[in-house]
């Protein structure tokens, strides 16, 4: 296929056009394809390198903990000790500060903000009883994020994002003269969907934030610390010390699970916060369990070990997921490159590429996916509320399908990118 751009054709080349790529999607509407591409789960080769964690506790282990609690009863609210210690090398934070619960950080961060909604922080008015709250949403961003905010009727403030993270002159403005805005959330590393990490400036610029409301948090969901797929990995300055040295300790939660790491739906999940602020999040937790699932955690803390032992079990991930990713950048390159009608990321890590098709063009885009058979996530949940206003960002998952099974939904999409640009160029 020659490189000419879509949009310097005349009328009767699109046309043309159109003809051969209608063509060539009907043959593929006739294959009857099946795929899912729509959310950004390991496939079961990954979840395969952990199931020797189902064989390290039987009958005849040694079940008490190193504080010589029993982990098959009550007790231990905020987890192993050797889980808190890990969690706090993942998300750079002390120890003593970490809570460690069960498999979902989802959860967690949903009974942060329901906390916020019901008691409050900073001995402030609940959220819920304050006339306004507003939360600063990074776009594109994490859908599920979104949803937690809209759940609670907070309104939501789209952020542009930067190859730097989040545009922070509008941060700073929004932070500094509207106390109405509580919290934003943040995937610093490895950012969902666009991969891309926040700049050392940035954090900065966030442990720096001078908030017009005292209850302002910042939501650090750090859900791919370490999530490499090259040999040149990002690298993420660390917030919380940064905002230690600024005497901002109590600005940020922080996030994260083993969910990609062993297995999603049994995996360990884990907060930390400023001295003042977990305090308020553990009372909250208390009434809500009276512990955790501690085996789980012995199980976690028996197959990984360590941070060590954490990064050698994500380069097998790595080696599962590299050639998916590859062949995702690849066809893209191949099939849409010099065309003018998508641009991608190339991220270093995490679990999805961002593609921006033609404006105007995305829920076509995955119209014509889906009536041939291959499931990607929405146009539009990128965005809050589900509204990208240039209907234009769509979220590419590549980890679950087998490589063949990628190869054909990729042909598909980029096939439907074409077509969609054809189709509305001669609408204009």
């Amino acid at each position: 296929m020659l490189s000419v751009e879509y949009q310097s054709m005349t009328k009767n080349e699109l046309e043309t056009l159109r003809s051969q790529l209608q063509n060539e999607y009907d043959a593929f509407q006739a294959l009857g394809l099946k795929l899912n591409m729509a959310r950004g789960k390991p496939g079961t080769d990954q979840l395969d390198l952990s199931m020797p964690m189902l064989d390290v506790l039987s009958s005849k282990a040694n079940l008490i903990a190193s504080t010589g609690d029993d982990c098959r009863n009550y007790g231990m609210a905020d987890g192993l000790p050797e889980m808190q210690a890990l969690f706090g090398e993942l998300m750079g934070v002390p120890a003593h500060l970490v809570t460690v619960g069960n498999n979902s950080s989802l959860n967690i961060m949903f009974d942060t903000v329901s906390c916020a909604m019901t008691h409050g922080f900073s001995g402030c008015a609940p959220w819920g009883r304050q006339e306004k709250v507003k939360f600063l949403c990074p776009v594109p961003g994490y859908d599920r994020h979104f949803g937690i905010t809209q759940y609670f009727g907070i309104e939501m403030i789209a952020v542009p994002m930067t190859s730097a993270g989040p545009d922070m002159d509008i941060v700073e403005k929004l932070v500094s003269e509207d106390e109405t805005v509580k919290g934003i959330w943040c995937i610093p590393k490895y950012s969902n969907p666009t991969g891309i990490t926040y700049s050392d400036e940035t954090v900065r610029r966030f442990a720096s934030l001078k908030p017009a409301a005292k209850d302002f948090r910042i939501f650090w969901d750090n859900a791919y610390c370490v999530h490499d797929l090259t040999d040149t990995p990002d690298s993420l300055l660390n917030l919380y010390e940064e905002c230690a040295a600024r005497g901002n300790e109590e600005l940020a939660i922080y996030f994260a699970s083993t969910s990609k790491i062993t297995f999603p739906g049994a995996g360990v999940a884990a907060m930390a916060a400023g001295p003042e602020t977990i305090k308020v999040l553990r009372e909250h937790f208390s009434f809500q369990t009276i512990g955790p699932d501690k085996l789980n955690q012995l199980r976690h803390i028996a197959f990984l070990r360590d941070r060590q032992g954490v990064m050698e079990h994500m380069a097998r991930h790595r080696q599962i997921l590299e050639p998916k990713f590859r062949k995702v950048l690849e066809m893209l390159e191949t099939e849409l490159g010099g065309l003018g009608v998508a641009k991608w990321t190339h991220p270093n890590g995490g679990y999805f590429v961002s593609v921006d098709v033609m404006p105007g063009c995305a829920k076509r885009v995955v119209q014509l996916c889906k009536e041939a058979g291959v499931t990607l996530t929405g146009a539009g949940a990128t965005f809050p509320y589900g509204n990208d206003p240039q209907d234009s960002n769509i979220r590419v998952a590549p980890t679950y399908p087998p490589v063949e099974e990628l190869e054909k939904a990729m042909e598909l999409f980029c096939l439907s990118a074409r077509l969609a640009a054809c189709e509305k160029l001669l609408e204009g």
